[in-house]
């Protein structure tokens, strides 16, 4: 069973999660996909809720086995992927699968399923408003937050590969521009 999927990828502290949890709240019929991780859980994150957390151990296994539709070593050690029975669930359900994925993760996704997928890459105002933002979230030592700053200016160089980009300087404007993208596509 195929249906359709709508990809949301941004570098770390561009807002797509922010974004994502409310279109989940206003559109009924789509639903989140819950990536499978080899990382540890932070804070209040919950398995099978945020991500389905694996150990290394298992999420190779499973990437052997053939589980996932695609994956990636997106920092050195830690995987993430998207496993085909979440994306089989959802579609059984008649729903429109919404990913929150990396940006090599979010071009994997859109070259596999090209037309039944639109890929929307939400673009930061600035690398000086990411670095305010993760700052401000207070979850990354100042290290981990370079990683992601460096991570983040080859990140925006793939925006191009996306069927649409969003800045997301103003929230409600990004969530309604987002929405209509969303909207249009659904109805095709």
């Amino acid at each position: 069973m195929k249906g359709k999927l709508i990809i949301f990828s941004a570098p770390s502290g561009s807002g797509k999660t922010t974004i994502v949890r409310q279109l989940l709240g206003v559109l009924p019929e789509l639903e989140f996909s819950i990536s499978a991780t080899s990382r540890q859980p932070r804070g209040t994150e919950q398995n099978g809720v945020d991500y389905f957390f694996l150990t290394q151990e298992e999420f190779r296994r499973r990437v052997a086995a053939g589980e996932f539709v695609e994956w990636e070593e997106v920092y050195n050690g830690t995987c993430y992927g998207t496993l085909r029975s979440e994306m089989e669930r959802i579609w059984q359900k008649g729903n429109t699968i919404i990913f929150d994925v990396d940006v090599m993760g979010g071009i994997n996704l859109k070259r596999i399923f090209g037309d039944d997928a639109c890929s929307i890459f939400i673009m930061p105002p600035s690398v000086e408003e990411l670095r305010r933002r993760l700052v401000g979230r207070a979850t990354d030592s100042e290290e981990v937050i370079e990683k992601r700053i460096a991570k983040a200016e080859f990140e925006l160089s793939k925006s191009e590969s996306f069927d649409h980009v969003v800045i997301n300087d103003d929230l409600s404007e990004a969530v309604a521009e987002t929405l209509h993208i969303i909207e249009s596509f659904i109805r095709e």
